[in-house]
């Protein structure tokens, strides 16, 4: 049974919702930039069976509301680790995307991760999100099985970008698309893998190459020919190599 939740942190409204085994080891799972809770279910679904799954609507996303004043990606991942204790959650598996990853990143050298898994993450400023969301339709169109929500997409992906953001959700993606998070990723210590598309526009496979150089423990796994939402484009390969990974 799914279950709507929502939290006030940091006087911000969090959404989120649980699936799966509540007696289970816990998966978090985040977004990317302008998208919410459903990007992330086709993951998350799979694992119910034997984890518990919170998926989480960030700040300004979603039915989650915005921060009262521009926060910084430290802020989304004190919030999240706020939101998480009140939840009974420690240690956790953590799944991110893209924005999503950054923060996981953070999140990750600061407190207790049991296993970090990156898609298509950016940790420095090399990424330019606000011209993502023609890319990110075009992409969502050739993934089988995962094209039916292209009308979800067209409606919500990209629907708090730039140009349409409110003058703090705008300020939060400047601080965030600007802040290099390099020496903050040299302190992550928990098994990593991060899932690439050799075609990603947004965040380059040679982002990727370096970031796992930068982490103790950490893998790259490159889909060819694949794009930002590499992740959706070869759905059951993510699944089971995620499976493979959680379950060492």
């Amino acid at each position: 049974m799914v279950k709507v939740m929502k939290k006030r942190v940091n006087n911000v409204d969090i959404n989120y919702i649980t699936i799966g085994n509540d007696k289970g080891p816990d998966i978090v799972l985040l977004h990317g930039w302008g998208q919410n809770i459903k990007m992330m279910e086709p993951v998350g679904n799979q694992f119910q069976r034997d984890f518990r799954i919170t998926i989480i609507d960030l700040p300004g996303h979603g039915g989650s509301s915005e921060p009262l004043y521009p926060w910084f990606v430290s802020d989304f991942a004190d919030a999240i680790k706020e939101l998480l204790t009140s939840l009974k959650i420690d240690n956790p598996i953590i799944i991110g995307h893209s924005f999503g990853g950054k923060v996981g990143l953070y999140y990750a050298s600061k407190y207790k991760v049991k296993k970090l898994i990156l898609l298509a993450s950016p940790f420095k400023k090399s990424i330019d999100e606000p011209s993502l969301k023609v890319k990110i339709l075009k992409a969502l169109k050739k993934i089988p099985g995962i094209n039916k929500l292209e009308g979800f997409a067209k409606k919500h992906i990209g629907s708090d970008d730039y140009r349409n953001a409110s003058e703090v959700m705008r300020q939060v993606l400047v601080n965030t698309v600007n802040l290099d998070i390099t020496e903050d990723v040299k302190k992550i210590t928990c098994p990593t893998i991060l899932i690439w598309g050799t075609n990603d526009e947004a965040v380059p496979i040679e982002d990727a190459y370096e970031l796992e150089s930068l982490i103790s423990d950490a893998a790259v796994i490159v889909y060819e020919g694949c794009t930002h939402y590499a992740y959706l484009e070869r759905l059951s390969q993510t699944i089971q190599i995620i499976n493979s990974f959680i379950r060492e």
